[in-house]
């Protein structure tokens, strides 16, 4: 288990953490303060506990990948494109740190760049709240080169004398503020948001309370098989849907019509199939369909009563007799974790099995049993239909989530100290 800012001392210490205030953003406004919440617990606990300052560093989008976006377009439509001004008003943490302020209740100070900053944080009274710019502002921060990195993440831990991870949903990335800086930093440990998903994912990897089932969606089967492996060695079964799940019953000969297929991806399905069967894994896979003829909003809702799609329809959600053997698996479950919608739940005529399946998870939480939600498209699902509160624990981190369920070291957390 990881060392905690409650392990350490922090009277009179300047602390520098890390936190994922990347939060979706509409022309300067915070839209969904999710993630900020997340880490107001150890923020207060800090300041409470006396730290002479604090500094907070994020990311905030991918300011690199947007501009090409938009000078792509511009260049498209015969338009000169000004970087300075594109980014003006974009992938900037002044109204973030402004939203901070209003929701501590207490000033937070922004400043405009990660370098050079540490005789301004000096200067401020005891006590202080810092908010650096977007971290990714500087080349430094996702640089391949590890001396590069080692640049910013100096510069970084310069401005405190412990550094603090509470920045889940960025642990799996080797970046220069999320792990690289604790090589600069005498003291490391993470915030009560790190220490909340490892202590609910770590148990579904290594010794979840049986039954455990797992429910794997979306749409893909290649961004999924690694964390389907891995929850072979711990599940009893393994519930696939999503567009994913057409691969496998094109494997056991089904038909499956225009639904989504990676046909490069057949013999992998096969093998974990195989896998499955030597391990003693149930696998669930649908046994009918809500189908339609085109992939869209309006598209018109067709039950399709079996496993075989007919040809000219998609499967994009899954139908009654698929949610019924759903419940009657998880009826028995004593932990369950889920990654992944089991149908297109965007499009209100094909969320009724996710909006399903979200219950049968929180039934089962108030039955006594361990669920975790992860991944960006299952918290955006249980959100949507309020039941996140229902639910152990649901992870703020998706890339993070999937990759700890894999069995993979994140870097975020393997740079932190242990108890």
């Amino acid at each position: 288990m990881i060392k905690t800012v409650k392990d350490i001392e922090l009277a009179g210490k300047r602390v520098v953490m890390r936190v994922d205030f990347n939060v979706p953003m509409k022309e300067g406004k915070v839209q969904d303060d999710t993630r900020i919440a997340a880490a107001l617990p150890t923020i207060k606990y800090v300041l409470d506990a006396g730290a002479r300052s604090l500094v907070l560093m994020s990311h905030l989008g991918d300011p690199d990948k947007d501009a090409a976006k938009a000078k792509e377009k511009a260049e498209k439509d015969g338009k000169a494109f000004d970087l300075e001004k594109y980014l003006a008003g974009k992938h900037r943490m002044r109204p973030v740190a402004e939203y901070l302020a209003a929701k501590l209740g207490v000033p937070v100070t922004f400043l405009p760049s990660c370098f050079g900053q540490k005789a301004a944080i000096d200067a401020l009274p005891a006590g202080s709240v810092v908010m650096l710019e977007n971290t990714r502002f500087h080349k430094e921060e996702t640089a391949k080169d590890e001396a590069k990195q080692e640049i910013l993440a100096k510069e970084l831990a310069s401005y405190g004398d412990i550094y603090v991870n509470d920045a889940f949903g960025t642990a799996h990335r080797a970046h220069a503020s999320t792990a690289t800086i604790s090589k600069f930093s005498a003291v490391s440990v993470g915030g009560f948001l790190m220490e909340k998903e490892v202590a609910h994912l770590e148990p579904m990897l290594k010794n979840p309370p049986k039954p455990m089932v797992a429910v794997i969606g979306g749409a893909k089967v290649s961004s999924k098989i690694a964390v389907l492996q891995s929850l072979l060695k711990t599940a009893s079964a393994l519930i696939i849907g999503g567009g994913m799940a057409y691969t496998f019953l094109k494997v056991q000969g089904a038909t499956v019509g225009k639904s989504l297929v990676e046909d490069d991806f057949l013999d992998t399905a096969r093998s974990l199939l195989d896998a499955a069967k030597l391990a003693g894994v149930r696998i669930v896979l649908p046994v009918d369909h809500v189908c339609a003829a085109a992939f869209a909003p309006d598209a018109a809702p067709v039950a399709v009563d079996g496993a075989n799609v007919p040809e000219g329809l998609m499967g994009l959600d899954v139908g009654p007799k698929t949610l019924a053997l759903y419940a009657e698996v998880l009826s028995t479950a004593k932990s369950i974790v889920w990654n992944g919608p089991v149908g297109v739940f965007e499009f209100d005529a094909f969320a009724a099995g996710t909006e399903r399946v979200a219950k049968m998870v929180a039934e089962a939480t108030g039955r006594g049993a361990l669920t975790v939600v992860g991944g960006g498209d299952s918290v955006a699902a249980v959100n949507k239909f309020g039941l996140a509160s229902k639910m152990s624990h649901v992870s703020t981190g998706g890339g993070a989530s999937l990759e700890f369920l894999e069995g993979k070291v994140l870097p975020g957390i393997a740079c932190l100290e242990q108890k």
